[in-house]
């Protein structure tokens, strides 16, 4: 419980210090999100990156090869379940919901840990209709590191910068057809770490990716 409790305050001192910007769409970058050692334990988690090749500019192109804070990984590492059941806690949705200016209750937590590599890129895109919430959160470090930001697109295709990449910095937006992103080729020497938190509908197909398949957010 002291983990869970020490998360929690850290993440939702994150977002009192988030920074907030609204162009070219509405997002808030944070800082120091998790606990430093849970954050570091994120990152030694001992799953192999993927060796995948082209990803054709889509992560699901190569499905079978993601990794999801599931109940069997819950089970396994104690980092991923207490990282699910803050996100899943109900002081912390509804947090999220009043900064974000979203309604989560009856949503789900999807948790992905995402480990890039070689020639991975994304193309612009915005998220699907049923992801309700997005929020990244950069595990790597070492040089080069701050260059593997997640970009940044207006509406119209013109690429305006990406979000600072450190270790445990993070971005947050609400899906929307402004919401353009993706990730440009660029070099990466080691492996380009990260999570992906959604909240999303109860519609979502694949329920294997969720933190909670049968409980959704309160």
């Amino acid at each position: 419980m002291d983990q869970i409790d020490n998360l929690q305050e850290t993440f939702l001192s994150a977002l009192d210090r988030a920074q907030t910007a609204s162009y070219p769409f509405r997002h808030w970058l944070l800082e120091d999100v998790l606990p430093a050692t849970a954050c570091r334990a994120v990152s030694e988690l001992p799953f192999d990156p993927p060796a995948v090749g082209d990803t054709l500019g889509k992560r699901e192109t190569h499905n079978s090869t993601r990794t999801f804070f599931s109940p069997g990984n819950r089970d396994r590492f104690a980092v991923c379940d207490a990282l699910a059941r803050t996100l899943q806690s109900e002081s912390t949705v509804s947090r999220l919901s009043r900064q974000c200016d979203v309604d989560l209750h009856g949503s789900y937590l999807r948790i992905e840990y995402c480990q890039d590599s070689g020639a991975f890129w994304l193309e612009p895109h915005t998220d699907i209709g049923a992801k309700l919430f997005t929020m990244l959160v950069y595990l790597s470090e070492g040089p080069g590191s701050e260059e593997w930001g997640t970009d940044i697109y207006t509406a119209d295709g013109i690429h305006v910068g990406s979000a600072p990449y450190g270790f445990n910095r993070g971005l947050i937006f609400v899906p929307g057809a402004d919401t353009w992103h993706g990730f440009e080729r660029r070099p990466i020497e080691g492996v380009r770490k990260s999570l992906i938190v959604n909240y999303v509908k109860d519609e979502w197909r694949s329920r294997h990716e969720l933190a909670f398949p049968l409980r959704p957010v309160s």
